[in-house]
């Protein structure tokens, strides 16, 4: 899934409207922040098949760090005590570690059996990619329904709120109509280079919210 953690993000601003989107972004997407550093470090693996499912040419074979059931429960947990730490709320914490799980639960619903629940472990996933409608129509719609809910949890405070808000929605557009029509990538260097502009929606995150203010 692709834009369904970016909707996890604005949906988790509705839960917790004192954390920055930038914050929840990272928490939301951590995974897959991760992922492309260790892809390009060759600790993971992932390797370009064609028609391993219908909606991805992309064989997530070997991915046990980022995105084992086990490792992510770490991962989440790491993110609500760091938090806490920081800004001493544990009511927020709960709520940055839930979109870190967030992310394995989103994967589950889309991946075909690849994720692990430990590593080496029994590999999970219902396989909505197998149908590239039935993908597009539920992630476009979460997304949508989380545009909603920030917008009723924001307003802008200025021009900027609004530009890089838009922006920003364009710009994930774009990328996923472009994931479903351009071919496949040549090699698995590649998609981990592909991968590291995710690190771009941390600081448009915060630059988004720093614009906007919560409804009254």
């Amino acid at each position: 899934m692709f834009i369904g953690h970016h909707a996890a993000g604005f949906i988790a601003k509705r839960f917790a409207p004192s954390v920055s989107l930038g914050t929840l972004f990272a928490a939301t997407m951590l995974l897959d922040l991760v992922w492309p550093l260790l892809l390009l470090a060759g600790v993971e693996h992932v390797r370009v098949d064609p028609g391993n499912t219908a909606f991805t040419p992309l064989d997530f074979y070997d991915y046990p760090f980022t995105h084992s059931l086990l490792n992510v429960l770490g991962w989440s947990v790491a993110a609500a005590i760091l938090y806490w730490l920081i800004r001493k709320s544990w009511t927020n914490a709960v709520v940055v570690g839930a979109g870190v799980l967030s992310h394995w639960v989103l994967d589950f619903v889309t991946h075909r059996p690849d994720l692990p629940l430990w590593p080496g472990g029994l590999k999970v996933g219902l396989g909505l990619w197998n149908s590239v409608a039935g993908t597009i129509v539920i992630e476009v719609a979460l997304f949508v329904l989380a545009l909603w809910l920030y917008l009723r949890t924001t307003n802008p405070i200025d021009r900027t709120g609004s530009i890089a808000l838009w922006a920003l929605v364009i710009f994930v557009g774009l990328i996923y109509i472009a994931n479903i029509t351009s071919p496949p990538p040549p090699n698995a260097r590649m998609i981990g280079y592909a991968g590291l502009a995710a690190w771009l929606f941390v600081p448009w995150g915060y630059w988004i919210d720093r614009h906007r203010r919560l409804t009254t």
